[in-house]
């Protein structure tokens, strides 16, 4: 994607912005994702922007999707996704995503020519 440009967070976790908004980050540790059978905190978790409610609780609604969100993150138009997990998605999905992410976070004027020069499919 154009004008990304790459922060180091935390943990020195990469966090992927456009236009010095993040879009993507990876997380560390928190007591707010944790495995329900070991209490062991998940630490791969990746935070992806979303444009809308409800484009976060089409992602989330199904519990067997590898999508979750927790109370951290209640009114924050985000989902999180284990690294871990990644291989449930295509290629494709995940391209998706990362575009869907971006284009959330980006200026009209960028997210116009993206979406003029890469017209969605279908």
């Amino acid at each position: 994607m154009p004008y990304v440009t790459v922060e180091y967070g935390g943990g020195d976790n990469p966090v992927y912005q456009v236009g010095r908004k993040s879009f993507i980050f990876f997380r560390n540790p928190r007591p707010d994702a944790v495995d329900p059978d070991t209490g062991e905190r998940y630490a791969d978790v990746i935070v992806f922007w979303v444009e809308s409610e409800a484009d976060k609780q089409a992602l989330i609604r199904d519990e067997t999707s590898p999508f979750f969100t927790t109370a951290h993150f209640n009114g924050h138009l985000s989902v999180l996704l284990r690294a871990g997990r990644l291989g449930e998605l295509t290629r494709g999905e995940l391209a998706e995503l990362i575009q869907d992410a971006w284009l959330s976070r980006a200026s009209a004027r960028r997210a116009d020519a993206w979406l003029k020069a890469h017209p969605p499919a279908g």
